[in-house]
């Protein structure tokens, strides 16, 4: 959903697209399915700031609803079947029930004519890697990822693996030559996080102003 502002500069018509920004959200069976959580949380947070409703009620994650007037963020969610054991495990509540399904192609997210204005994944296995940098798409997650990139759009990956090997490597370095951006999951600590929700609240927000958006990060500062 976008509206369109028509700016006539000299002899120019210059149309600028202003509206709701399509975030797709894959989730892989790392461990780490805390940073997926919370990236729903502070999307709700900010389509709630956008919508002047505290309570982010109108939430745009996982639906075609978001802020006020069509502004804010569509956050679309896509499991792998390990994911989904993954997440239940590490967090103790079901699945969201309005994640696509992983196992068909038929979504527009999966075509070059209607990309996601942004995909991240998180948390993201070296086997999600290796399929993504082979170019071998096997579900919806990795063609969507492999349509990222040959429409260069935004594609974030956080790995979560320690200590990566040299395959590891290769593969993370051929998806940066691609034009994917590489944020392993490393939390920072100069902002004094009290406790685990800050910590994992700071790099979620980390990984959206990567992502162009503005998530109102706590930044380093020097006295």
């Amino acid at each position: 959903m976008q509206a369109e502002i028509h700016v006539k500069t000299g002899l120019l018509n210059i149309i600028i697209y202003i509206g709701m920004k399509k975030i797709l959200l894959g989730i892989t069976g790392a461990s780490g399915q805390i940073y997926a959580s919370k990236m729903m949380e502070v999307v709700r947070a900010i389509n709630g700031e956008l919508s002047g409703k505290a309570n982010g009620s109108e939430s745009g994650v996982g639906s075609g609803n978001g802020s006020a007037a069509g502004m804010g963020i569509k956050l679309d969610l896509v499991f792998t079947d390990t994911a989904k054991v993954v997440w239940e495990d590490e967090l103790g509540v079901p699945v969201p029930a309005n994640a696509l399904d992983n196992n068909s192609y038929y979504h527009p997210y999966a075509s070059g004519s209607n990309a996601a204005d942004i995909m991240i994944v998180m948390p993201c296995t070296m086997g999600t890697i290796g399929r993504i940098a082979s170019g071998a798409t096997s579900d919806l997650l990795t063609r969507a990822a492999d349509v990222m990139l040959k429409e260069r759009r935004p594609l974030i990956i956080v790995p979560r693996e320690t200590p990566f090997n040299l395959i590891h490597l290769r593969n993370l370095t051929t998806l940066a030559e691609a034009g994917a951006i590489i944020a392993p999951a490393s939390p920072s600590f100069y902002t004094h996080p009290q406790n685990m929700e800050e910590l994992i609240d700071t790099f979620v927000r980390r990984i959206l102003g990567i992502a162009g958006l503005e998530a109102h990060l706590k930044r380093f500062m020097s006295n």
